[in-house]
């Protein structure tokens, strides 16, 4: 099921899903990650936006 982006409610922000394929994208983008790379920080994580993006912040100084 695709998330409906008509909708701009801000409670999705904070999470980063593993099963939709343009956020996994932008993560790997963002970050040069590998997809297993990213999936693998969405899972150790929960998907928590903010801890994943410290991680990779502090791996990145």
């Amino acid at each position: 099921m695709s998330d409906d982006k008509s909708k701009s409610d801000y409670r999705d922000r904070s999470k980063v899903s593993a099963s939709s394929d343009y956020e996994v994208q932008y993560l790997m983008h963002k970050y040069d990650l590998s997809k297993n790379r990213a999936l693998e920080l969405i899972a150790k994580h929960g998907g928590n936006r903010q801890k994943i993006e410290s991680e990779l912040d502090a791996v990145n100084i």
